[in-house]
């Protein structure tokens, strides 16, 4: 009898503790946040505010990213409204506006070159993978 009773008390702990274990050890995978999308700055040193025709102004820009996902991609375009001139990444083919380019690098220079006499004025947007996209504006005085 003796036997049987504790032969029962070890059935009926066995089963609480894997009735607990189940409990405690379920995760429905629908809560399990990952994050992918982190928000980001883009942060550009100063520039001269004055630009003749035919000059060079470099623009040295910093993606300052809030987290770090190493599948995050980043892309540039730009739109010049005001006066003429090229933007290009280094040494490329001056950018399209309005067209899509990839970022290879967070931390780059971008080389705006006047082709105008007049006052100049455009955009750039930063974007990235998952739709943060943030806008930056440039106007130069024309100077002679």
């Amino acid at each position: 009898m003796k036997r049987l009773l504790n032969k029962s008390r070890f059935i009926g702990v066995l089963a609480l503790v894997i009735v607990s274990a189940l409990t405690l050890s379920s995760c429905n995978k629908d809560e399990l946040d990952v994050q992918q999308d982190y928000p980001f700055e883009v942060n550009v040193m100063p520039v001269p505010g004055d630009i003749a025709n035919g000059q060079t102004v470099e623009i040295r820009i910093t993606v300052q990213r809030s987290g770090n996902f190493n599948d995050a991609k980043y892309f540039i375009r730009y739109f010049q409204y005001d006066g003429q001139g090229t933007l290009q990444y280094y040494n490329d083919a001056p950018y399209m506006p309005n067209d899509l380019y990839p970022l290879p690098q967070t931390q780059f220079r971008l080389y705006y070159t006047s082709q105008s006499t007049v006052s100049q004025s455009f955009d750039i947007w930063v974007s990235d993978n998952f739709g943060n996209e943030k806008q930056v504006s440039f106007e130069f005085n024309s100077s002679d």
